[in-house]
């Protein structure tokens, strides 16, 4: 049993790393006192995936970021290599879209209820969604945060970084797409641009005007290719559009079961 947690953590390792961490490409470390809402989700003490505070016992993140086994949250830090019991929380349930098929074909997010509240503080701070459905402008300035690599093939790191990306206009993000894109999203960086998200940076929010409009979802290699690559301009980084879910959220919020 104990080789099988072994060869477990080793696989979770490479996926948050390479499939569900965060990297982030051409940013900066983000500054100590900001972005307090971030959040690594992990499975046994392994990084898989960013997330967000979104209330006192609400993470918010990627459906893709489920994984097997207990997951916990981490908040308070911006060094993964600074946890402890104190900012580690249980994750009690798991609340994901019904009909949720994979990342590529949308509803890729995921509530995470919390097993205690946790004290809004400091160190930690909830992060405000939209209040109605929104349509960004394009070249909005927003931002993405997150753990992992900052280049292809380059190493992992362990304090959070930071980004600043711009809206992309919504069809110009279908043309590159060719119609692969799924329903309910918003583009921002990775295309026009050598900034951006990649293999890794899943669940993450994006922020625009202090508020989380969007989840770091997929891109274009990280979905059709094997092979990492980190290198833009290539097509428009895609997130799930929150505001298009937010009865959803509510509902769930207000201690309804996990339904559409």
């Amino acid at each position: 049993m104990d080789d099988l947690w072994k060869c477990l953590l080793i696989v979770l390792a490479c996926l948050g790393r390479k499939a569900c961490g965060s990297e982030i490409i051409n940013g900066e470390k983000a500054p100590d006192g900001s972005l307090l809402y971030m959040a690594s989700v992990q499975v046994r003490g392994v990084h898989v995936c960013g997330g967000f505070l979104i209330s006192e016992d609400f993470v918010l993140t990627a459906a893709h970021c489920d994984a097997p086994g207990p997951i916990h949250v981490v908040l308070g830090t911006h060094n993964l290599k600074r946890v402890d019991d104190g900012n580690m929380i249980k994750i009690e349930k798991r609340c994901k879209p019904s009909y949720y098929p994979s990342r590529g074909y949308g509803k890729d997010i995921m509530l995470l209820k919390l097993s205690r509240k946790v004290q809004l503080k400091n160190n930690v701070q909830a992060i405000p969604l939209p209040c109605s459905e929104i349509h960004l402008n394009e070249n909005t300035k927003c931002r993405v945060a997150g753990w992992g690599k900052i280049k292809t093939d380059g190493e992992a790191v362990d304090e959070l970084r930071v980004v600043d990306v711009a809206i992309i206009n919504h069809q110009v993000c279908e043309g590159k797409w060719s119609d692969n894109l799924p329903a309910n999203v918003i583009c921002a960086g990775g295309y026009n641009t050598s900034k951006g998200f990649c293999q890794g940076d899943s669940g993450g929010p994006l922020v625009c005007n202090g508020v989380a409009v969007g989840i770091v979802s997929f891109n274009y290699k990280e979905t059709f290719n094997k092979n990492a690559n980190c290198d833009y301009p290539d097509v428009p980084n895609v997130y799930t559009d929150i505001s298009k879910y937010l009865p959803w959220i509510q509902r769930i919020l207000n201690g309804a079961n996990c339904y559409d």
